[in-house]
């Protein structure tokens, strides 16, 4: 299953894009990083069937675990794509949140783009290491 992250504004040299960088590496799955415009651009065709996930400040907060057992049964159930959509400084519109299978927050405080990619890149590693047995994850 491909996991896609797609998210608005270039991360260029920074901090930040050294930890989307480490994790990008260590994600065993197939990984696409897509960045558009702040606007305008084009979103890549996906393959079918696709979920999408749209990182936004009203939706459900996952633990670690819930996230891994969420991307595992959409990998069991045969999905081929699953989209992580970063929106651009004002978010999604109302329709594109509609349109979304799964409204993700990192909590309820404001993560800047940046900050948000990288912790990103962090949970879906951690995700598909739960997956794996993999020790990375430590649960109590």
């Amino acid at each position: 299953m491909l996991l896609h992250v797609i998210a608005r504004g270039k991360i260029a040299r920074s901090p930040e894009a050294e930890l989307v960088a480490r994790y990008e590496k260590r994600i065993a799955w197939p990984l696409k990083l897509t960045e558009l415009p702040e606007t305008g651009g084009r979103i890549p065709d996906p393959q079918t069937p696709i979920q999408t996930v749209l990182l936004d400040e009203r939706g459900k907060q996952f633990d670690s675990e819930a996230f891994a057992d969420m991307l595992g049964g959409w990998r069991d159930n045969g999905m081929r794509e699953v989209r992580f959509i970063i929106g651009a400084a004002d978010g999604h519109s109302a329709d594109e949140r509609a349109e979304a299978n799964v409204l993700m927050a990192f909590g309820k405080a404001t993560w800047p783009h940046l900050m948000a990619r990288a912790m990103l890149l962090e949970q879906l590693y951690r995700a598909t290491a739960i997956l794996a047995g993999h020790p990375y994850h430590r649960s109590n």
